[in-house]
């Protein structure tokens, strides 16, 4: 009987081959739950020849997951919602530190995890959501919501629609109230929102948005990119919502309107950090910032991009005042803030 054989050239060669080809992956773990995205990952493979596996879970869920697997973690690069969670993930110790002269360029400052001394960051914000205040332009007067502080104030008892205190988008408001207001008026604050809601805390963002069309409540908070999906649609019932509603960026006058991100690490154990690195580099490319700002409604983060999504400019007119506290001080807020909303009944 004959064996196989193969020269010892060839051998070396087909473990290269083989070596190259599982090279060529990326383990992606996403909280970025938007149809649209998936044009990014496309994109990505098809300038790269990288394929991408991805699973999909919410912030909390990604971060449980990367502390149980540990060292066998498959993930490469982490991808979250909320600035809080990029910072929790930071303080954990779960991101590696990268060091891209191109993302230091492209991510401002504010933007990004805390830095080591040669410069490398645990993680950078790649797009942007402003945290808005929606209105019923019959019921009520923009004037009185033009700053987050009104949402507690007796004059607006009886009409205000909110999800869930204990969401980390609200939780990242609370937080940055706190930073502005300090503790006792910000307690007194979220338990004047209790005594204002128009109902109890249920549903997301766009349901909120479609209470106050309604007539349900007066007003609501909101996310920006989902106000946007509304505005760009050609549904008739999404054309009759705006006609009902209207947007303020609250707080123009004082601290800036809360600016949350969504971002990117590598994860402290990738197995493909090269790979990891590359995709991070390429969600700062003008392409994939323009797809933040026309596939799913954020402002770019990086630098010098110009924004064209005729939603976003429709609401702004291209441009508006936001808050710049640390995204530490968010995160680092957000205990206390949640035994506010345990004391005040803010479910």
């Amino acid at each position: 009987m004959f064996k196989k054989y193969i020269p010892v050239a060839c051998a070396i060669l087909l473990a290269c081959t083989t070596a190259s080809a599982q090279d060529q992956v990326l383990n992606i773990y996403s909280a970025r739950h938007y149809p649209t995205d998936e044009a990014l990952y496309t994109n990505f493979s098809k300038a790269t020849g990288i394929k991408i596996n991805r699973v999909d879970a919410d912030d909390a869920g990604i971060l449980a997951r990367l502390k149980a697997e540990g060292t066998a973690s498959p993930a490469d690069v982490i991808l979250l919602v909320d600035a809080a969670r990029l910072w929790k993930g930071e303080i954990e110790g779960l991101f590696q530190p990268v060091k891209s002269k191109l993302l230091n360029d492209a991510i401002p400052v504010n933007l990004r995890g805390k830095a080591t001394a040669d410069g490398a960051s645990p993680w950078f914000g790649f797009s942007t959501r402003a945290r808005v205040i929606v209105y019923n332009k019959v019921k009520i007067q923009k004037e009185d919501v033009d700053t987050y502080e009104e949402l507690g104030d007796p004059k607006n008892k009886g009409k205000l629609c909110i999800r869930s205190g204990s969401h980390p988008y609200n939780l990242s408001l609370f937080g940055a109230v706190l930073e502005h207001l300090g503790e006792v008026k910000t307690e007194a604050w979220l338990k004047g929102m209790v005594s204002n809601m128009a109902r109890a805390p249920k549903g997301g963002d766009t349901d909120q948005i479609k209470a106050v069309a309604a007539g349900e409540c007066g007003i609501a908070v909101s996310n920006t990119y989902y106000l946007a999906r509304i505005m760009r649609s050609d549904k008739p019932e999404d054309k009759a919502i705006m006609d009902h509603v209207g947007v303020v960026f609250p707080n123009q006058a004082s601290w800036g309107t809360h600016v949350n991100i969504a971002g990117g690490a590598v994860a402290k154990n990738a197995k493909h950090p090269d790979n990891a690195i590359k995709f991070l580099e390429y969600l700062a490319s003008a392409q994939a910032q323009d797809h933040f700002a026309n596939g799913n409604n954020e402002w770019p983060a990086a630098k010098g991009v110009k924004i064209n999504n005729p939603a976003l400019m429709a609401m702004t007119g291209g441009s508006f005042k936001n808050e710049t506290i640390p995204i530490s001080a968010v995160g680092m807020n957000q205990v206390r803030v949640q035994q506010m909303l345990d004391r005040v009944g803010f479910k």
